[in-house]
């Protein structure tokens, strides 16, 4: 039985050794994030041989794109937080209601965002500067991601739900067959290989969307199928607003979080962009190799979160307290160990995906001046923020996000990118002295904005105010015991 099989997941998270458990949860999500990086790397290898306009269009449109979907996700979130949080209180006939409930909801996000998305495209694209030889790529590729959200929402929405009850794997092999499939597909309708029309941009997108689309519809019938632990039915994916409001309450805070934060980066991207084409190459392709070189992190703190959410349900505080921290430990080590392979290796990994001298050249200020805060970011920052949100307190998560990006990333990058001098309790700082209103500044801004607020979000961690679950208070009555 699947319970069953649930039921020994969730003895090993509530009671078995952190570190053990952490891995074995980790592992799968760790090949996971590695794979989809791989994509994104491979994506920005085939896009780069188009010239640096087309290699750029992903990263333009993906600040345009997240916002609106973080709408959508934020729910995910509540879900993934009310779905663990249930098992670990063994009430397992709610955790399926739950995300029945969440996925018929996100189906309605979904569509709404595809809409507002495509109307909306054109006017953000003008307000982020985008420069005249990258907009028609940026234009031509968010449209069509646009117009498959429907499956992008519903894929995540059923990794979330799985990864809730435990089971890291079955969302890895899923993953694992739509990288497969974008992968081939990539250079296939980007160069028009095999007898396929020559799409260029469009066709990175159109691989994207395919293989999204197979995603979600094999999660879909995982759940209705009963094969995953969770099941759901007919029944239990028609509108519960009873529901609905538990997931408002806690789903709305994440989800205008995400959101600031998402939109805050296209007012990033419109700042990284004063500097030129050069300047955003550059920072592209460098945060594409974190991303790979910190899956492992990554892989780790998604671990953990589902670990909180069931020790927070069986309202075992103290244990998900020391899970978080031996994650902060974790993470930033191999974080500082993939910052120092970068610096070691930068020149020769950036000629393998643009041989360009200028970009090679500027990729060194954005190492010198904003990634070295990375081990802050990723060792502290994100495990306090999945922290919190996992345990279901999102008005947390969404203010330290938007404290990081509002607060401090998007004045900080600013101030020191195109300010000549500001003055602090009647003391001047020649700003333009120090970075001489060049693109050091953005980054000294933006690494400036990764201290800051790890320090702040270390601070709000151990005050301890989030250890507190969000499923009914009442943790002595009998736990139910139907199938799952």
């Amino acid at each position: 039985m699947k319970s069953e099989k649930i039921g020994r997941m969730r003895e090993e998270i509530l009671t078995g050794p952190i570190e053990k458990t952490l891995l074995v949860l980790a592992g799968p999500l760790i090949v996971n994030n590695l794979v989809q990086v791989v994509y994104n790397i491979t994506d920005t290898f085939w896009l780069g041989k188009l010239g640096r306009e087309a290699l750029s269009a992903p990263g333009v449109t993906w600040p345009i794109i997240g916002t609106l979907m973080a709408l959508g996700l934020g729910f995910t979130t509540a879900g993934f937080a009310f779905v663990g949080q249930y098992i670990g209180a063994e009430k397992y006939d709610r955790a399926n209601r739950s995300a029945g409930a969440l996925y018929s909801l996100m189906l309605f996000f979904a569509t709404a965002t595809a809409i507002i998305g495509t109307l909306l495209l054109p006017y953000a694209l003008h307000f982020m500067k985008v420069s005249e030889n990258v907009y028609p790529y940026s234009l031509t590729y968010a449209t069509i991601i646009f117009l498959g959200i429907p499956f992008s929402f519903t894929f995540m929405a059923f990794g979330a739900l799985v990864r809730a009850t435990g089971d890291t794997k079955t969302p890895v092999k899923i993953t694992l067959l739509t990288v497969a499939i974008n992968i081939i597909l990539d250079p296939i309708l980007i160069f028009g290989w095999l007898g396929f029309p020559k799409l260029g941009v469009a066709g990175a997108a159109i691989a994207t969307v395919f293989a999204n689309s197979v995603g979600a519809f094999i999660g879909l019938y995982l759940l209705l199928t009963d094969r995953v632990g969770l099941s759901l039915s007919l029944e239990s994916l028609k509108p519960d607003f009873e529901f609905y409001k538990k997931i408002f309450k806690v789903g709305l805070p994440s989800s205008i979080g995400q959101s600031a934060n998402s939109f805050g980066f296209v007012i990033l991207t419109r700042i990284i962009f004063g500097f030129g084409d050069v300047t955003y190459a550059a920072y592209v392709i460098t945060t594409r190799l974190v991303n790979f070189l910190t899956s492992i992190s990554r892989g780790i703190s998604m671990a953990m979160g589902t670990m909180i959410a069931q020790n927070v349900g069986a309202e075992n505080y103290e244990r998900a307290k020391r899970i978080a921290e031996r994650a902060m430990l974790i993470n930033f080590a191999i974080a500082s160990l993939a910052i120092l392979i970068i610096g070691v290796f930068r020149v020769e990994i950036f000629r393998v995906f643009l041989n360009d001298p200028a970009v090679i050249k500027e990729s060194e200020v954005v190492m010198k001046y904003f990634l070295i805060s990375v081990p802050f970011f990723n060792g502290i920052f994100i495990v306090v923020n999945r922290t919190f949100s996992s345990a279901g307190h999102t008005k947390k998560s969404m203010a330290l996000g938007i404290f990081r990006l509002w607060g401090l990333r998007i004045p900080l990058s600013y101030a020191f990118g195109y300010i000549g001098a500001i003055t602090i309790l009647g003391i001047t700082v020649p700003l333009a002295e120090l970075f001489g209103f060049t693109s050091r500044g953005v980054f000294f801004g933006m690494g400036m904005s990764n201290f800051i607020a790890a320090m702040v979000a270390l601070a709000w961690f151990l005050r301890g105010t989030w250890m507190k679950r969000i499923i009914e208070e009442k943790s002595k009555t009998e736990p139910e015991k139907a199938t799952a």
